[in-house]
Order: structure tokens, then sequence, then C-alpha cells
């Protein structure tokens, strides 16, 4: 009886959540460990099953480093990155690609369906959501850096994914978009999600990686940063607490909330529900990222 009586009181807490969030989109970028642990990605497409069902929005972003890297080095091409964004040439190109596409969306559209939700891959025809322009990269010295094909998001075809939302299927967005001509872009997992999440003024922009949040200590997984405004976000990317990859994923959350998403996390996808521990629970998991305190 007691434990009946704690699931119940967990459902209690989350009801006002449910209540505050009901048809309100969410965009979930999943990547790194989170989409490698089989079990944790299955327990993160559970929790986004569980919020379609309960009157959520989500959308899923996602992109695909560890399998494309495990590919290149099958095709016996090496990874080259540059502030945390893949250098993409031809080669490279179609490797991300096919990865993203054939592999990894397909495989997570089928894996939701199994659970008992409704999904579709937006990266087709009449199914492509993104819409970029080629990007180049400004170096710590302002120098300009060529990345090859790797793109920006200037377009997200809005109506297309609030009509799957209303519809109650949930959009798996990989991180390709397409030029001017038609060719294909490389647009870094994180950027794309901001981009998706500001253009649908979402409620909220939500990042699963493989890390507990933004740590003063990388080695110590208590100095979790709960909360952190974009002056404290420079100042630790200046010092150099926070570098490489984790870099976009700070610019990706800033980016989404100048655009007009109320609030971003960085959560630890690793940790089974993690992403229903966020938003449905008083404590919440992570670190928020916010303009200003």
């Amino acid at each position: 009886m007691n434990d009946a009586i704690r699931k119940a009181d967990v459902l209690i807490e989350a009801l006002g959540y449910i209540r505050t969030f009901r048809n309100r989109l969410t965009v979930i970028k999943l990547g790194g460990s989170a989409m490698e642990d089989a079990d944790a990605l299955r327990a993160t497409l559970q929790d986004v099953v569980f919020m379609e069902t309960v009157g959520m929005r989500p959308v899923l972003v996602h992109g695909g480093g560890k399998p494309i890297d495990r590919a290149m080095a099958a095709a016996g091409l090496q990874t080259k990155k540059i502030l945390g964004r893949r250098v993409t040439d031809h080669a490279t190109l179609e490797i991300v690609v096919r990865v993203l596409r054939e592999e990894i969306n397909a495989a997570m559209v089928d894996q939701i369906r199994q659970l008992g939700g409704r999904a579709v891959g937006l990266h087709s025809g009449s199914l492509q959501a993104l819409f970029g322009e080629q990007q180049v990269l400004e170096g710590p010295d302002g120098e300009h850096i060529d990345l090859g094909r790797v793109g920006r998001v200037t377009r997200v075809d809005v109506n297309l994914v609030n009509d799957l939302c209303v519809a109650g299927v949930v959009p798996v967005i990989p991180s390709l978009a397409l030029d001017a001509q038609g060719g294909w872009l490389n647009v870094n997992a994180d950027t794309a999600a901001a981009a998706v999440a500001a253009n649908l003024q979402a409620e909220k922009l939500v990042l699963l990686t493989d890390t507990p949040g933004i740590l003063l200590d990388r080695k110590d997984e208590n100095s979790l940063m709960s909360s952190l405004d974009a002056e404290r976000c420079h100042d630790l990317i200046a010092r150099g607490v926070v570098d490489e990859g984790m870099i976009p994923k700070i610019e990706a959350c800033l980016e989404s909330v100048r655009g007009g998403v109320r609030k971003t996390h960085i959560i630890d996808g690793r940790v089974r529900h993690s992403l229903l521990l966020e938003i449905y629970t008083d404590r919440g998991v992570g670190t928020e990222i916010v303009l200003h305190r």
C-alpha cells in the first residue's frame, strides 16, 4: 500500500506540470551517449511517448556523432573537428547523410512506434523541415574557417512541424538542411535544435547529452551548476572551464532564449527518464541556462 501511495504522490506532483505544459511545444535534442546506450535511449523515447500522450507536443532533433565517426573509420576517413564542429567534405557528407537518415532516424521512428507512439522522420521531399546555407566559422582571432559542407539553418517549415504535433505525431528531425540548390548541409545538432525551438517559439529546449550538465570541475559531479545566465556562460568559456563540444550547446541555449524560447536545459541523457525528471518534478536535473538572472 505504501508503494502505491508513493506512486500516487508522484502523479500528483506531475499534475501541475502536465496542466502547465499541455499543448506546449518542447524541442528535445538527442546526442552523445544518450543515443549510444540502448536502455537510456529507450527510456528517453518512452518519456517522449508519455509527453505526447498527456498532451505535450514533443519535437525530436538528433545528430549522430559517434555512429558517423564509426562509419567514417570503416571507410578509411579521418574525423576532423574545429571548435566542436565537424569539417565536412563531400565524402564525409555522403556518410553523414546516410547514417542520419537511413540508420539513426529510421530506427528512432520505428522504436517510437513500437512503444505505442506515432512518429515521422522529416528529411525528404515534402517532409523536409530544415533549410539552410553554408556556414563559415569565425575563429578566436577573427579569422574565417571554412568547414566545407557545414551549414546553419535559415528556415524551418514551422507549419509542417506544427501540423504533425497537433495530429499527435512526433516529428523526428535529423541535423541536415537543404541549401538553395537542393544540396545537403551538415548542421551541428545543437544549433539545429536551437533553430527549431526558436522558430516554433517552443516552451522549452532540452539538450540531452552525456554529462550531468555544466560542471565547474569535470571530475566532480558535485560541481554541477543548476542555473547559468549569459554573462556567466561567456565567462566560463573565456576561462576554458567550458570548451570543445560543450560550447555549441551553450551557444544553442543562448540563441534559442534570445529567439523567444522560455527555458533551456542541458541534462544527462544517460540517466533513465531524466527528461521526465526535468519537466515533471519539483527538483529537476541538469543545468538551466537563461539570458539574465
